[in-house]
């Protein structure tokens, strides 16, 4: 006997409010005695999104009287969702900066160091201390209500594998490689689903194109994007009128140190 699913009359119960409607389905199903095959025909006919727009969230079935008779039922809502950012920034500790701006003393010049912060020590045995600045870095983090089914162990990987990678596509208007997964926690409520919060970072790529490429001393038209990391390599060399060695930038690298990772895997949405 062929498996049938029918929605029971009267069926359609709606709750229509601002803040969270709600709407459930009755149906019975029939010519089976196997609760998983009755389960997956009513999850296959069932609608996932109501007409009004509601989502699936909760499907379940109950034995009726007599043999190959179910009782099921389809509960719609919407998933809750929050959002929360800063912009505080964070910190960065840098060797160059952006243009030095004066230089005072007999024979100084702004061009002397290529920029570099904090050049210190005798000829032979010269370093480049730098400085911590404060840079530009969004943190977000959102809070998303999802239905224990789709709470697997499977999911619950990804979201380990995907912890500490950049977006491989643009995720929520950034551009590829500016956000960077910082991890998941999440808590099974009471009423059987599941509150997750999902934290990121994003820091703006530097490109020829966007305007904000960088300048290290003479080295001109750096791209980086948010999260690659920039070192410098500098040389010893005569220092304008001072008559001393100083240390001057003579190469710039960019080093990918994250991996790239499909954010859509977190089935949040991008």
């Amino acid at each position: 006997m062929a498996i049938e699913v029918k929605e029971k009359f009267g069926s359609g119960s709606l709750v229509d409010n601002f803040s969270a409607p709600s709407a459930e389905y009755s149906y019975i199903i029939t010519g089976t005695t196997d609760e998983s095959a009755a389960l997956a025909a009513l999850e296959a006919f069932a609608p996932t999104v109501t007409p009004g727009g509601l989502q699936r969230m909760n499907v379940t079935i109950e034995p009726m009287e007599g043999d190959g008779f179910w009782h099921g039922q389809c509960s719609y809502g919407r998933h809750e969702y929050s959002f929360q950012f800063d912009t505080s920034g964070g910190t960065k500790h840098v060797i160059a900066s952006k243009s030095t701006v004066h230089a005072y003393g007999t024979g100084a010049a702004t061009a002397d160091n290529g920029n570099l912060i904090g050049v210190t020590g005798a000829a032979t045995g010269q370093t480049v201390e730098g400085c911590d600045i404060t840079v530009p870095v969004f943190a977000f983090s959102e809070t998303h209500f999802m239905a224990q089914a789709d709470v697997t162990q499977a999911y619950t990987l990804i979201l380990h594998g995907l912890t500490g990678k950049t977006n491989s596509a643009v995720f929520r208007g950034f551009d590829i490689g500016e956000v960077l997964f910082m991890g998941a926690s999440g808590s099974r409520r009471s009423n059987d689903d599941w509150e997750i919060t999902f934290h990121f970072q994003a820091s703006k790529n530097c490109t020829v194109a966007g305007g904000n490429a960088l300048t290290i001393g003479t080295i001109t038209g750096i791209e980086k994007k948010g999260w690659e990391y920039l070192w410098v390599r500098y040389k010893e060399t005569p220092v304008g009128g001072l008559k001393v060695m100083g240390q001057k930038p003579v190469a710039v690298y960019i080093e990918k140190v994250y991996d790239d990772g499909d954010f859509a895997g977190l089935n949040i949405g991008t």
